[in-house]
């Protein structure tokens, strides 16, 4: 059912039957956590068919169904955990250390130093306190990224060809990314030859995307023909991580994590053969969260298993051989927006910080203004990072 829910909502355009959407959703009030006390999810339902079937909804009925989605998540992963019993709240409850907080006191992965430690940990996005690539890997990243071109439906160039860009990862990233492909399909600098498609999908985290046979990979096809794009013009993709109801350290959660985001990327450069470059991030401050589906310090962490995943394709892990022939088994990996700050607290670059309101009611999930934050972050990205503008922009 929880899947049911994703799929209606990233592709409401598609004749999709959504009368049992949220059908699961909790009746009894003793069952439900905090946020869905107050929700009508036969209304939820509803909207979700008007919307399949085209209709506008109005500003109130979109925020409405934000909030159904969000109770709805937030009942399932306290089912899941509790052992399917969501009246277990003891079983399932946030760290009351890392919860409900305005900051959390780490210090962003990109302002550590080579001598910082975070559970044994160093410093710097690609390690050692540099947020720069190691010259061999840039060279690499550079020659695949200068590749990149419009392509036609057969792979081949062509001069009215399409560059794909694409989202793969969860409810999050789908929020972010629909709200970027808004914005860049507005901005005058981006190239009408890059199509960007969101097959993010709410509910489907790095463990649900791991087989190559998994109905997130379907429906990211059914989302790439409505857009007219075939799977031989993606060349780009925007990988969040994160994995629902993780628990225990990170070494023992991110290795989980690796293991399932190493299978999306083998899987995705399986799919779409000339993948080039895929941007990974990792999540947006957690502080805040009401519920175990990702709080904090999970969200922190997450920034490390990025980097793990880099690494090891630095190192020459025969998993993450790039390039564009029958021996690749990935794109080349290379660090997205790092979106991570602690909370209201700025970070000393950018002055990011993430107020409560920028989080929807479970403190997990952006809201209407923390969607805008990230996507304007992904978009200022790839307006300048040095590899990604050149084929971004016009």
């Amino acid at each position: 059912m929880f899947r049911k829910l994703a799929f209606s909502l990233v592709v409401s355009c598609l004749a999709v039957n959504l009368t049992s959407t949220f059908a699961q959703a909790p009746a009894n009030p003793a069952t439900k956590p905090a946020a869905a006390e107050a929700i009508d999810f036969a209304r939820a339902r509803e909207l979700l068919r008007k919307r399949a079937a085209g209709e506008s909804l109005s500003a109130a009925d979109e925020a409405f169904l934000q909030r159904a989605t969000d109770a709805y998540q937030a009942w399932q992963a306290l089912e899941r955990l509790s052992g399917g019993d969501a009246a277990a709240p003891r079983r399932a409850s946030v760290s009351p250390a890392m919860s409900g907080k305005e900051s959390v006191g780490l210090k962003p992965l990109s302002e550590m130093k080579a001598e910082d430690r975070y559970q044994g940990e160093d410093g710097g996005l690609y390690g050692a306190g540099s947020n720069t690539p190691p010259a061999k890997h840039l060279q690499l990243a550079t020659a695949e990224s200068k590749q990149i071109q419009p392509l036609g439906a057969d792979g081949k160039p062509a001069s009215d060809g399409l560059i794909g860009l694409i989202s793969i990862s969860m409810s999050n990233a789908t929020q972010e990314f629909s709200m970027f492909k808004q914005i860049a399909d507005r901005d005058p600098e981006k190239s009408s030859l890059v199509k960007i498609v969101d097959c993010a999908q709410g509910g489907q985290a790095m463990a649900e995307w791991a087989s190559p046979a998994a109905r997130p990979w379907t429906t990211a096809s059914n989302l790439l023909s409505a857009a007219k794009v075939s799977p031989q013009q993606v060349q780009v993709a925007w990988i969040k991580l994160a994995n629902k109801g993780p628990r225990g350290n990170l070494p023992e959660h991110g290795k989980t994590l690796q293991q399932d985001t190493l299978a999306v990327i083998q899987n995705a450069k399986a799919k779409f053969p000339n993948l080039r470059v895929a941007y990974l991030s990792s999540r947006i401050y957690a502080g805040y969260a009401t519920t175990p589906l990702n709080p904090e310090p999970y969200a922190y962490e997450s920034a490390f298993v990025v980097r793990w995943l880099i690494q090891d394709q630095i190192k020459g892990s025969d998993t993450l051989t790039a390039g564009n022939d029958a021996t690749a088994k990935a794109p080349v990996l290379l660090w997205g927006p790092y979106l991570w700050a602690d909370g209201t607290t700025p970070r000393a670059t950018d002055k990011l910080v993430y107020l409560r309101e920028d989080l929807a009611n479970d403190g997990t999930h952006p809201s209407e203004q923390g969607r805008r934050k990230v996507a304007q972050q992904l978009l200022d990205f790839f307006k300048t990072d040095e590899l990604a503008r050149v084929w971004f922009r016009k």
